[in-house]
């Protein structure tokens, strides 16, 4: 059986995805939507077979994508995939649909369909995308209510956790970094988001850089990169806190684990999420969190158990929370320890990746039924 695995990129979740497939028996190509997307350090799983990137030159696209239809279509044609698994929804899973190709199994990555499917061109191309596809994947509750609401069967839908290697991320001794710091005695918070629009990098600075001012104990390590890089590092460097922040950039996969045991609490600003991997690493290393109030987290995060919210965009209210941190040590700790303990229940990748077999095999009967 052949399996066309369709993203926008190459990134974490594709690498988990593609070495599962590989792995499982399927006979694995992947296609990328647009050349030089790769955010993932890992190289391509071995016996997975790299197509040309739809796109060569993303600057000469339509608008809506249309334009790679017929590349898309002499892809199907050439490859004769048993099962196409594409996402994003938009645009991904829409070309796919929009190609005609009837075993599509569509996955959300989340945003696609809390954010960019909240209104015009995105819902349209999220519902146009659903009303074709085979079975629906999701990673929680809150994505599949979505994707009903937009117009899936829930009965084709599929939902599991992508969860996280429990090995890997697991609970240890961490103390390299802070070492290198100079923070030995520091209480340290860890964010790990992209620096772009939605994921509240900015509300978790702000508030980092208000509750420093009034505890001399908290640090910040501020992982990762994006478009608001110029805007950050100018809000930090003009606070004259600047010798508090860590800075390490985009931090490759086996690293994450020594970044998370550096840090003594997880922080998330972001508006919108299914099931955050990064999330789920960081309760599998038995971190406490501090996550925004929306429906993706509250799956996870139960405060007073594994650690607390606040309101998304609300600065003062983090900044709270940040300033609460030292005093409140002991509860971190068992916050930790309900962390890791739902990440062991829920969160592990070996247990969960299964039930993709599940939505292909789903796929393919739903397919045989219709002839």
């Amino acid at each position: 059986m052949r399996v066309l695995y369709f993203s926008d990129s190459y990134g974490p979740h594709d690498f988990r995805f593609l070495s599962f497939l590989a792995g499982s028996g399927w006979e694995v190509m992947f296609l990328q939507r647009r050349a030089g997307q790769v955010v993932e350090s890992r190289p391509l799983p071995e016996g997975v077979a790299l197509l040309p990137p739809l796109d060569s030159n993303p600057a000469r696209s339509g608008r809506l994508g249309v334009t790679l239809l017929d590349g898309l279509v002499n892809v199907l044609s050439e490859t004769n995939p048993d099962i196409v698994h594409a996402g994003p929804m938009q645009p991904c899973a829409w070309l796919v649909a929009r190609a005609g190709f009837p075993r599509l199994v569509s996955m959300s990555w989340g945003s696609d369909l809390m954010q960019a499917a909240r209104f015009g061109l995105g819902r349209w191309q999220a519902a146009g995308a659903l009303r074709r596809t085979s079975v629906f994947l999701g990673d929680c509750e809150t994505v599949r209510r979505r994707a009903v609401g937009l117009g899936m069967d829930e009965a084709r839908t599929v939902i599991f956790p992508w969860g996280v290697d429990l090995d890997l991320f697991r609970p240890a001794p961490g103390t390299g970094a802070r070492a290198r710091l100079s923070w030995e005695g520091a209480l340290v918070l860890l964010c790990v988001r992209s620096w772009e629009p939605g994921y509240g990098v900015d509300t978790v600075v702000e508030a980092f850089l208000r509750a420093a001012r009034r505890e001399p104990r908290l640090r910040l390590i501020l992982a990762g990169d994006g478009s608001l890089r110029p805007r950050l590092i100018d809000r930090i460097e003009a606070s004259g806190l600047a010798d508090r922040v860590w800075l390490p950039g985009y931090v490759a996969h086996s690293e994450l684990p020594m970044l998370y045991r550096s840090a003594d609490v997880y922080l998330s600003g972001s508006f919108s999420d299914g099931s955050s991997v990064s999330l789920l690493e960081a309760m599998a290393c038995g971190l406490p969190s501090f996550v925004t109030d929306i429906p993706g987290n509250r799956e996870w995060v139960q405060p007073g158990r594994t650690g607390r919210w606040f309101k998304p965009g609300d600065v003062e209210a983090l900044a709270g929370l940040l300033r609460e941190a030292p005093s409140m040590e002991g509860e971190l700790t068992i916050y930790g320890r309900g962390a890791r303990g739902i990440a062991e229940a829920r969160a592990d990748w070996t247990r969960n990746a299964p039930r993709l077999l599940e939505a292909y095999a789903m796929a393919l009967e739903g397919e045989r039924g219709l002839r």
